[in-house]
């Protein structure tokens, strides 16, 4: 378990907490693992009833770590970062996201795979794979429209436009919005709640409301994702906006 993802077991609660601050939280290759690990075990663990994704109180995570990424490219679907995509999608037990300041990209899209999401008043939520030259993954292909509509998604991700706490209040994407220097301390309630309730039944209501075609159709979206995610990521224009992350200018897309 890297340091970068702080793991903690208490009456019940799993909390999975991103520590790279200096990085705004960015996520690289090692903290892909230590999530799926983390999540992979405790979906087996008497121990751990409910598990909560929290960052810090000014910021959640900034997506992916594009200088890591780019030197550990996602190698297939037992890379870490898919692991990590699987693990969310197909956790039985609560899953609770106390998400403060920017979300990008996988900061975003792995809510959509929670029970419970909490946002501080200064989150900012942004999908911008476009932008990237890639396209959407964790399924938010088919998240995306079914929760917001398809003109909302469309601007969301095909124009990669940010939106704030009170639109994904709006939309349906958060239950609450809170001061920032109270929200974990409200998922880390709410998951108390939950532990205290009995187990069968908390995995058997999740199952019902997210199970059978629903749950077959993440799964066949995850994998079309990482099929043209994998066709992308080579491509010019992915290289090009890459390269134009890095040397702190705007991408040239032209003829791409």
């Amino acid at each position: 378990m890297t340091e970068q993802i702080l793991h903690h077991v208490e009456e019940g609660v799993l909390s999975l907490t991103f520590n790279r601050l200096e990085r705004k939280n960015a996520i690289a290759v090692a903290m892909y693992a230590a999530l799926a690990d983390a999540l992979e075990q405790a979906g087996g663990d008497p121990a751990v009833r409910v598990a909560v994704i929290q960052g810090h109180e000014t910021v959640f995570t900034a997506g992916n770590d594009l200088a890591d990424f780019l030197n550990h490219r996602p190698g297939g679907e037992e890379s870490p970062a898919f692991r990590f995509l699987r693990a969310i999608a197909a956790f039985e037990k609560p899953l609770i996201a106390a998400v403060c300041g920017p979300a990008v990209g996988i900061g975003t899209t792995l809510l959509f795979h929670c029970d419970l999401v909490y946002a501080g008043d200064n989150a900012a939520f942004s999908m911008p794979f476009v932008n990237l030259g890639l396209c959407p993954e964790a399924a938010s292909s088919l998240l995306v429209p079914r929760m917001f509509g398809y003109h909302r998604a469309a601007e969301a991700l095909l124009l990669g436009e940010p939106f704030r706490a009170e639109t994904a209040l709006e939309w349906g994407l958060v239950n609450r919005i809170v001061p920032p220097a109270e929200c974990n301390a409200l998922a880390q309630t709410q998951a108390r709640r939950l532990a205290a309730k009995p187990l069968a039944s908390l995995i058997a209501t999740k199952q019902l409301m997210k199970g059978g075609t629903q749950a077959d159709e993440v799964r066949a979206r995850m994998a079309a994702e990482g099929e043209q995610f994998a066709q992308l990521l080579p491509a010019p224009a992915a290289r090009e906006a890459m390269t134009a992350f890095m040397e702190k200018r705007t991408p040239d897309f032209k003829g791409l």
